[in-house]
């Protein structure tokens, strides 16, 4: 099943997921996700390149291994 991006009106196929961590003023946003947590929103290629946080948030990208 497809999933697809999260953003509102997107149609586009979902490449990553992103999740927050409010307390720690973090956003961690990498490979999809199982799709079981309510907290996380997938993102197409496009959102997942144009995504911000707030000011003085950290963002964690993990990208996965090329063998």
């Amino acid at each position: 099943m497809e999933r697809i991006c999260s953003k509102v009106a997107c149609t586009r196929e979902a490449v990553s997921t992103l999740t927050f961590d409010y307390e720690g003023q973090m956003a961690a946003i990498g490979p999809l996700g199982a799709g079981d947590d309510p907290h996380a929103h997938d993102l197409c290629a496009i959102h997942t390149e144009r995504m911000s946080v707030p000011t003085g948030w950290t963002v964690l990208r993990h990208s996965t291994l090329s063998l």
